[in-house]
């Protein structure tokens, strides 16, 4: 089990940024895919973006494109995502998941980080 620690959350205004970090406790990390999600009250948790091992590949929900960048650094073993052009609806709680290359569930889950974006 990989253990993950996401840090950079907070409130900010509509219109703002913010850069979430995901911090991973594992010698193999690049042998791991990394995934952005989020989940807002009384809504279902969902996909914001991902990343391939070596950070080449990535990839992005809709409704984060062009607003929204990961990337990774293996050698510190960390994922960002910056967050631009902020709005109300991206209030939520944000958590970082990775999975083995060779599979296909995120099986290890950070704690989340609130962002809460103000209009």
């Amino acid at each position: 089990q990989v253990q993950l620690v996401e840090s950079g959350g907070g409130l900010v205004q509509a219109g703002g940024s913010l850069r979430l970090s995901c911090a991973a406790s594992t010698r193999t990390f690049n042998n791991y895919v990394v995934g952005w999600f989020r989940q807002a009250p009384g809504k279902e948790r969902e996909f914001v973006a991902g990343i391939g091992r070596s950070g080449e590949s990535t990839n992005y929900a809709d409704f984060v494109k062009g607003r929204f960048t990961i990337s990774r650094d293996n050698a510190k073993n960390t994922v960002d995502l910056q967050m631009n052009s902020l709005k109300p609806e991206d209030t939520a709680i944000y958590y970082c998941a990775v999975r083995q290359y060779n599979q296909a569930a995120f099986r290890s889950w950070g704690q989340g980080t609130q962002v809460t974006v103000s209009s």
